[in-house]
């Protein structure tokens, strides 16, 4: 998608906190998203729903927020990937290890994780403690802090800097320094809800994964410009 659809998805009333992203006027992302700023608090343990693939689902339209020294960075969830139980594709598949060890966590937790020893990856715990179950969260809609993010990512286009999951841990300077902690309460890293509502949810297989990979556990929002995946995956 081209920067002049995502003007087009703004303009249709679907972004409204980053209209004016390209320049730093007062009209700027940052200014738009302190003035129409929700509410917002943190996800209680006990509304997240027991099932994997139903967090997964759940958390599509939920907001990431990473506080900084610099300040805060937020993003909108708009695609995540469930890794169930059984789930050969799963981390948590061969039992616990030193290195997997907060997916066992009870559900809310962060599990980060280093892929390919180059990309650090975000994910939730998602059942009882000893399951060893999660969600990847693959892709954000930036809302809070985009001037952060394009320092972190070096990139200016909008539209790259959270799209997929490697993208959304360097925009939010997400490390293994944080892997284990409790998401659903405020800190550095945290997770959030409002009343906002996400529209229509996608779902297709998962993205670059060989076992397993028939299995419908991947949920988007349909449309957004800030999904990663080919288009064949997000109709």
């Amino acid at each position: 998608m081209t920067e002049r659809s995502v003007r087009l998805w703004i303009a249709a009333g679907r972004l409204p906190t980053l209209v004016g992203a390209r320049n730093g006027s007062s009209g700027s992302p940052e200014k738009l998203a302190a003035m129409k700023m929700i509410t917002r608090h943190p996800i209680a343990r006990a509304e997240l729903p027991t099932d994997t693939a139903a967090l997964a689902r759940y958390l599509i339209g939920k907001v990431v927020v990473r506080e900084l020294p610099e300040g805060m960075v937020s993003g909108r969830i708009v695609e995540t990937e469930a890794y169930v139980v059984g789930d050969a594709a799963g981390h948590g598949y061969r039992g616990m290890t030193p290195r997997n060890r907060s997916l066992f966590l009870e559900a809310g937790h962060a599990y980060v994780y280093l892929a390919y020893g180059t990309s650090t990856m975000l994910n939730v715990s998602s059942e009882a403690a000893g399951t060893g179950t999660g969600v990847l969260i693959r892709a954000l809609e930036p809302l809070e802090g985009i001037a952060i993010m394009r320092l972190n990512r070096g990139v200016e286009r909008l539209r790259d800097l959270a799209r997929g999951p490697g993208r959304l841990a360097s925009a939010l300077r997400i490390d293994r320094s944080l892997d284990g902690l409790d998401l659903c309460q405020r800190g550095p890293l945290w997770l959030a809800r409002d009343d906002h509502e996400p529209g229509e949810i996608g779902r297709s297989t998962r993205i670059g994964i060989s076992k397993d990979a028939d299995r419908p556990l991947r949920f988007y929002v349909r449309g957004s410009p800030f999904v990663s995946g080919s288009r064949s995956l997000n109709g």
